[in-house]
């Protein structure tokens, strides 16, 4: 199977055939729902997308493993990743330091994707070294910019549009905000154990709720009625970008829009688990079952491989 991706793709280097085996491997151990999805693509784009998602998760891992590095070792780690990205795009020779970073950087060539979209992305993953909280909605906008939203961006010409890119840009920018967004919703537990609380800090007071509420709530496994209360106000501000994503799927090349229809689907998903647990994310992480995650994906199947039967035919 994953040879047949790579050559549908195109890919016929060994070096570089196996940097994209790892990027795919990393996506189905990491990103399970995501990886769910992608299996609706053509085989000729999984391989690109496994490999945007292998280089992202290799920044997060360098920011959110639980080790002993300290903060400067991680901001040098990090760093040596940027260099190492930017200098395999300049010289285009293979990288032996990172197996993520041959199959990045090849996609990123193949589909013309803007290099600033990888930059604007390595400065927000650099403000997780030192930043915390998010005063408000801008600055937490600010940091998703770079952290979700560029990832959308990126993933547009490899699923192709049936306007012009520019017309389903900001659809897709917002898709990959929501998607971050339920991630802040869901994770709230482990991220405050590195820290970080990623919900506007505004937003939270106006519901009495602070960083002692929160440390409160974890310590005791408990949501309180504040923080419930600011949660419910978190949900419904999420589908809202969820909303303004939806739009996109019509202007994505058909072949693409069952596998974008089906992650929005199970992502969203997440929203309704969270509620039916009450909003206890400090008792129990909050997933999409695998019976709704598999009867998602074979809909969504069925409408993929209807839409290659088309494409063949015209």
């Amino acid at each position: 199977m994953i040879s047949s991706e790579l050559d549908a793709a195109g890919v016929h280097d060994v070096a570089l055939r196996e940097s994209y085996q790892k990027c795919r491997a990393i996506n189905a151990q990491h990103g399970r729902t995501f990886f769910l999805a992608t299996r609706l693509l053509a085989p000729e784009q999984r391989p690109a997308v496994h490999a945007l998602y292998g280089f992202a998760r290799r920044a997060d891992d360098v920011l959110d493993q639980f080790d002993s590095r300290t903060t400067a070792e991680r901001a040098d780690e990090l760093q040596g990743l940027s260099t190492a990205l930017f200098t395999r795009m300049v010289e285009n020779q293979p990288s032996g330091d990172d197996p993520t970073l041959d199959a990045v950087v090849h996609t990123a060539r193949k589909y013309d994707l803007d290099w600033q979209l990888f930059d604007d992305f390595l400065a927000s993953m650099r403000m997780d070294l030192t930043v915390t909280d998010y005063p408000d909605r801008a600055a937490l906008d600010r940091y998703m910019y770079g952290s979700a939203e560029v990832i959308g961006l990126q993933m547009l010409p490899i699923l192709g549009t049936v306007v012009p890119r520019e017309e389903a840009a900001p659809h897709a920018a917002a898709l990959g905000k929501a998607f971050q967004l339920t991630n802040f919703i869901r994770d709230i537990d482990e991220d405050l154990t590195r820290g970080r609380v990623y919900l506007p800090a505004d937003e939270l007071a106006a519901h009495g709720v602070d960083r002692d509420v929160l440390t409160w709530c974890q310590k005791n496994r408990r949501t309180d009625q504040r923080l419930r209360a600011a949660l419910v106000e978190q949900l419904a501000i999420t589908r809202t970008v969820y909303r303004s994503a939806e739009p996109g799927i019509a202007m994505l090349a058909p072949k693409s829009r069952p596998c974008i229809s089906a992650a929005l689907t199970l992502y969203s998903g997440i929203l309704k688990r969270i509620e039916d647990i009450d909003y206890a994310v400090f008792a129990q992480r909050a997933t999409v079952s695998i019976p709704r995650r598999l009867r998602v994906a074979s809909v969504g199947l069925a409408k993929a491989l209807r839409a290659r039967a088309r494409r063949q035919e015209v």
